[in-house]
């Protein structure tokens, strides 16, 4: 019989006890060699006394070579029942379940199985990872219909650690409409046996507090290759936290596109290694006149063939200013719009986002913004407030002479502020014409009826041949500033000289004004003409009063015009030939 105390024909190797009187060591010598799982014997010194044959291929051992050899060249050993990688001999890793008996003395045998890839991730120590990961297991069986739940799964749900729970008390915790759409996609990922993942909204069952799960499951299937599914397991989540963050975000995007939409604002990111850029909303394509299908413009793009050539230095120097200060790109450009062909004033505002600081930046996120129509009437009211600058320099100018003149002129203080009230409420008149027109002009024929009005006696006739007092004959003509005002107080003049000495002075005289447009001058030239008859007898006159002055010198001076006066005995008689200056078009609102 064999020693006691030797222990490898004992712990299961093949007996070398004299006499080959021992039946049962040869019985478990077979055991040992012929076993279909790994079996090793170490003892206490953490040596390997034994491999069988299943263990040395397992491991890609020749038998016997791992006798006497530490068992450390394998892998570690825990003390109890777990999964570990052992290495092979081609230094590779093998995963194995590893079950040690209870020491016999010095000595502990092992058995090693090999485990596949799912067995491993279902291992003890894997379970800790998913608790941490926030991630709790489930199962729903269906002969039963109950859901059993792990510690962290409970938790999430709310119930008690380790309790069953039924499918009809998960439905009843479900928020409206959620039930339907999930079993219509679990349902679906089952008849395909895939695996499936949702969210769904539903209420705690220790307190009722709204949560949002984040759920993933998959099939098990029957046995013998069954189609039909016994049983479903996955993982639960709770992502209220996520939810909440990811509603919140989009929220934002969407305050910020109605705000941008609102303000007529285009937005863009433009991505710098790869010169990319993606428009974000609909205004950057109707800014730059493109289609969606037309791509947005990349930054050599854009430099090269859409911004305006002036303005491509100045655009470059900010873009190269914020990269350097790491601050706000602010630019402003012209650029063609492609749909028409018109150039566009634009803003830029950006910043450049960097992964981290001292690196260099991935993209730049901006806003544009199409200012043509602003920066215009920015100009038009710099031009606006220049030409009222000239205007009432010139209206000052224009009383400081009506003063001056009127009081040589007058005899008494009461002919001085009849004068003088006439040709200032003539002036106002002018400008109220002026002020209220868009454009800023006064019709001809406005101030002519303005001043002649009271003496018509009926309506203004517009035909030369007929039978009122006043007559009126010309085309539509409009005037700028510049000519209305001393042409205004020329017909004042006109007016109150006939009605004080000629044909408006006697109830049977008459007054034929007629106008025509000739061509020459920037805008043409007026012909006007001043006849008046049926009033006394004229003479000329033997000295020159204010309105003489006026007539001839104003006229002249400020309206370039040539002036002719005659003094027939039938009547005064006055031509005049102005050249009307060109419209300034920056001084049209409309336009």
């Amino acid at each position: 019989m064999q020693d006691a105390s030797n222990p490898p024909s004992s712990a299961g190797g093949p007996s070398s006890g004299e006499g080959g009187d021992a039946p049962g060591a040869d019985l478990h010598g077979i055991a040992f060699a012929q076993a279909p799982v790994g079996i090793l014997v170490v003892d206490g010194a953490g040596l390997i006394r034994e491999a069988n044959p299943a263990l040395c291929d397992l491991l890609g051992y020749a038998a016997g070579t791992l006798d006497g050899r530490a068992l450390s060249v394998l892998g570690a050993v825990a003390q109890r029942s777990c999964i570990r990688r052992w290495l092979r001999a081609d230094g590779t890793g093998l995963d194995l379940r590893i079950r040690p008996s209870p020491a016999r003395g010095d000595f502990r045998v092992l058995i090693a199985e090999a485990v596949d890839a799912d067995e491993v991730v279902r291992a003890e120590e894997n379970r800790a990872a998913l608790t941490a990961a926030g991630l709790g297991e489930w199962r729903y069986d269906f002969a039963d219909g109950q859901v059993a739940l792990s510690r962290r799964a409970a938790h999430i749900l709310g119930f008690a650690p380790g309790a069953a729970v039924s499918w009809a008390t998960m439905q009843a915790a479900l928020e409206g409409g959620e039930t339907g759409r999930i079993r219509a996609q679990v349902r679906a990922s089952l008849r395909e046996t895939k695996p499936f993942a949702l969210e769904c909204r539903l209420r705690r069952d220790s307190d009722g507090v709204a949560i949002d799960a984040e759920v993933r499951g998959q099939a098990i299937l029957g046995p013998e290759g069954g189609r039909r599914p016994i049983a479903v397991v996955g993982v639960i989540e709770d992502v209220t936290t996520r939810v909440e963050a990811r509603n919140a975000l989009r929220d934002g995007e969407q305050r910020l596109r109605i705000a941008t939409s609102l303000a007529a604002l285009g937005i863009f990111e433009w991505h710098m290694l790869d010169d990319q850029a993606v428009w974000e909303n609909e205004r950057m394509f109707a800014i730059f006149g493109r289609r969606p299908s037309d791509g947005a413009l990349g930054k050599r793009e854009f430099l090269d063939a859409v911004l305006h050539p002036e303005d491509r230095p100045a655009f470059r120097a900010a873009i190269t200013r914020a990269l350097r200060e790491d601050s706000v790109l602010e630019a402003t450009g012209r650029i063609r719009r492609l749909s028409d062909g018109a150039w566009r004033i634009l803003d830029f505002a950006g910043r450049f986002e960097r992964d981290a600081p001292h690196r260099l930046p991935r993209r730049l996120i901006g806003v544009v913004a199409d200012v043509t129509e602003r920066r215009l009437a920015e100009e038009r009211q710099t031009l606006l407030i220049r030409e009222l600058h000239h205007r009432v320099k010139n209206t000052l100018a224009t009383v400081q002479a009506i003063v001056g003149s009127t009081a040589r002129t007058a005899s008494s203080i009461e002919s001085f502020y009849e004068a003088f009230v006439g040709r200032i409420m003539s002036l106002a008149h002018t400008h109220s014409v002026l002020t209220e027109d868009t454009w800023q002009t006064a019709s001809l024929r406005s101030l002519l009826a303005n001043e002649l009005k009271p003496y018509a006696e009926g309506s203004l006739d517009g035909s030369a041949d007929g039978d009122a007092r006043i007559q009126l004959v010309g085309p539509p003509v409009d005037m700028s500033s510049e000519v209305a005002v001393p042409i205004g107080m020329a017909i004042h003049e006109l007016t109150t000289n006939a009605a004080k000495y000629g044909a408006l002075s006697t109830r049977d005289g008459r007054v034929s004004i007629a106008w025509a447009l000739e061509p020459g001058g920037p805008a043409g030239t007026l012909r006007f003409s001043w006849v008046e008859s049926g009033g006394p007898p004229v003479s000329p006159p033997t000295r020159q009063g204010f309105g003489s002055r006026l007539l001839q010198r104003v006229l002249t001076a400020q309206v370039r015009a040539e002036v002719t006066m005659t003094y027939p005995p039938e009547g005064f008689a006055l031509t005049m030939l102005a050249p009307l200056p060109a419209r300034n078009d920056a001084l049209n609102p409309l336009a």
